[in-house]
C-alpha cells in the first residue's frame, strides 16, 4: 500500500493533523490502530510523553523528566518497558485487526527501543496504509532509512499548510480504494 510520512517543525500541529485524519478514516467506517504519544504537562511545562495504544487505549509514560533509569534522549529517560508493552504491542496488533495504521512519533526517544524500529518496518513493509509522524531533523539511520522508502511520501507541514494538508492526505487514501 502506501506510507504516509508527516514531518515538520515542533508545535506545528503534527499529532493534531494525525488525529484529524484518523478520525475522519475512522468517520468512513475504517478501522484504525497504532499509537501516539501526547505531551504530558505539568504546570504549563512538558515533563514527558505518554505512549497510547489508539485501540485499546491503554496507556502508559514513554519519556519523562522523573524517570530515573532508561536511555536518556534530551532531558527526557526513555520508558522501554511501556514502549515495547504499549508502543510495539499496539503496532503488531494494528498489523492484525487494523484498516490504517497510525504512528505519532518514529524518532530518536520511540528508536531507544530495537523491538520498536524492527515493528515500524514491519508494519511499512505490510499491505496496509501507514500514517506516520516523523522526526524532522533527525539523522538517525533508521529514519534516513524510512525517508527513503520509495513507497514513502513526505509532507512537511507548516502554519500555512497544516489545514489544506488534512484534505491533500485524505484524497490521496481516497484514490487507493
Amino acid at each position: 500500500m502506501m506510507n504516509i510520512l508527516i514531518t515538520g517543525q515542533p508545535g506545528v500541529g503534527k499529532t493534531t493533523l494525525l488525529n484529524k485524519i484518523k478520525n475522519r478514516i475512522e468517520d468512513m467506517g475504517y478501522s484504525t490502530g497504532g499509537m501516539y504519544s501526547p505531551e504530558i504537562r505539568e504546570e504549563g511545562k512538558r515533563t514527558g510523553f505518554n505512549i497510547i495504544d489508539i485501540a485499546s487505549l491503554q496507556k502508559g509514560v514513554l519519556a519523562s523528566t522523573h524517570n530515573t533509569e532508561g536511555p536518556i534522549v534530551g532531558k527526557y529517560r526513555v520508558n522501554l518497558d511501556d514502549i515495547k508493552d504499549i508502543g510495539v504491542l499496539a503496532l503488531k496488533n494494528a498489523l492484525k485487526t487494523s484498516d490504517y495504521i497510525f504512528i505519532d512519533e518514529i524518532a530518536p526517544m520511540e528508536l531507544a527501543s530495537s523491538s520498536f524500529s524492527q515493528t515500524v518496518w514491519e508494519v511499512m513493509e505490510s499491505q496496509k496504509t501507514v500514517i506516520a509522524v516523523i522526526h524532522q531533523r533527525s539523522k538517525h539511520p533508521f529514519i534516513l532509512k524510512v525517508k527513503n522508502r520509495e513507497d514513502a511520501m513526505i509532507f512537511n507541514i507548516n502554519l500555512k499548510n497544516r489545514d489544506s494538508i488534512t484534505d491533500e492526505i485524505l484524497q490521496i487514501i481516497a484514490s487507493m480504494e
